[in-house]
C-alpha cells in the first residue's frame, strides 16, 4: 500500500508535502506531483500538510479519482526507482492522464 495524490493537486503543486516526506518520495511533474510506491513507506507525514487535500491513503481514494492509483504507479515506469525526489528536480512530463486534463482552477 501506499499514498497517492489526485485530481486537486493538478496545476497547484504547493509542495508542502515534499518538505514533510522524510524519504523524498514526492517527484514533480509538469503539472502534478507523484508518490513514488515503491519508495514511500507509508508514514503519512504528507497527507495531513496537503492544502487541497489531494493526497489519500491507497484504500481511502475517492471513486472518482481511482484512476489517479494507476497514474501515480505508472509515472514512475520509465524511471524505475530513482532513490530520490530531490536529485532528479522537476521531471518534463506527465501521466497521459493528468496531461491530458484542461487546466485546472480557473
Amino acid at each position: 500500500m501506499t499514498y497517492v495524490i489526485a485530481q486537486p493537486c493538478v496545476d497547484v503543486k504547493d509542495k508542502a508535502c515534499v518538505e514533510e516526506c522524510p524519504v523524498d518520495c514526492i517527484y514533480e511533474g509538469q503539472r502534478s506531483l507523484y508518490i513514488h510506491p515503491d519508495e514511500c513507506v507509508d508514514c503519512g507525514a504528507c497527507e495531513p500538510v496537503c492544502p487541497v487535500e489531494a493526497i489519500f491513503y491507497e484504500e481511502d481514494v475517492p471513486a472518482e479519482w481511482q484512476e489517479y492509483t494507476r497514474a501515480n504507479v505508472e509515472f514512475f515506469d520509465p524511471l524505475g526507482s530513482p532513490g530520490g525526489a530531490a536529485k532528479l528536480g522537476l521531471i518534463e512530463r506527465d501521466h497521459p492522464l493528468i496531461a491530458a486534463l484542461p487546466p485546472q482552477g480557473e
